[in-house]
Order: structure tokens, then sequence, then C-alpha cells
């Protein structure tokens, strides 16, 4: 078994949970946010749902000149929804490709030339292209219990709903 393929296993799981919790988002309350500060919520469930897909492709390279970063606001939930079908099947499809050597290869983040972050790829991988959206779904599931929206399943029974039941 490759190293590759733990991760792989990982994250389509983890993306039968996140489906789940995007396909809560409800279309009426896409500019919503909790705070003057906050993402709105359309924006939070794009930065989930196209992520993955941008930040594979991004991590199997050596290095990433990092730029603006932007969060666009969806139009639509069937924006979002085929953002993350897509995201996902892409973040697969170029992982498959990363051998062990490229997982253990040192992988670097720069702005304006400066070095802000080398690490091993395989490590990157688990903090920004998994860890990262994991946190940020558990951040859209505060949206939408906020919203008085039934929060599905993410690790066990929500106070919504028990898969165990």
């Amino acid at each position: 078994m490759a190293i590759v393929d733990s991760i792989l296993m990982e994250l389509e799981q983890e993306a039968k949970t996140t489906q789940r919790v995007l396909d809560r988002v409800p279309a009426d309350k896409l500019t919503w946010k909790p705070h003057p500060r906050s993402s709105s919520l359309g924006q939070l469930a794009m930065h989930i749902a196209a992520g993955q897909g941008r930040l594979a492709e991004i991590i199997s390279k050596d290095t990433h000149e990092i730029g603006n970063i932007s969060q666009p606001q969806p139009a639509s939930r069937k924006e979002i929804l085929e953002a993350f079908s897509q995201s996902t099947a892409d973040a697969l499809g170029t992982l498959k490709k990363l051998n062990d050597s490229q997982l253990m290869a040192m992988w670097t983040l720069t702005r304006d030339g400066k070095v802000l972050l080398s690490a091993p790829r395989i490590g990157i991988i688990r903090s920004i292209l998994m860890n990262h959206f994991y946190h940020h779904r558990g951040q859209l599931s505060v949206y939408l219990r906020l919203l008085d929206v039934p929060v599905p399943s993410i690790y066990g029974p929500s106070a919504d709903e028990n898969p165990f039941a």
C-alpha cells in the first residue's frame, strides 16, 4: 500500500460527511454572516467546496507563490454543490499521481519570493488540505446551527440527527 492510499481513503470518507453538511446550506441565506468580519455563509461553503481541488494542484508542485486570496460569493447552492463534486474529483485525481518519494519531499510556500513555509508535502497535505477543511466544515456547522438549520451528524450524533438510531 502506498502512503497516498490512506490519504485518499480519508478524503473519500470525509467527502461524504462534507456533502451532508453542504447539502444543508439554505439557498436563501448565502449572503448571511454571523458577524460583520466573518465570511458569508456562501463564501464559507464555497471555500470548503472548491478549496481541496485547488490546493491539491498547488501542493502537487514543489513550490507555490501565494498571491491575493479572495473568497468568491456563489450565486446559488447548486454552484456550491457542483464545485464540491468537481473539487473532490480533482483532489483525488491529483493526489493519486503522487508517489511516496514525492509525498516525503519538501514543499515550499513563498510570498514575494520570501519563504513563508517549507515542510514535507505529506505534512502540508494533512494540515492544509485536510485539517484546514475539517476546521471550516465545523465553522459551517455552527453557521447552520445559528440559522436554525438541522445539523447533520459529522463524527457522531448531533442534536438534530442520530446516525445510530
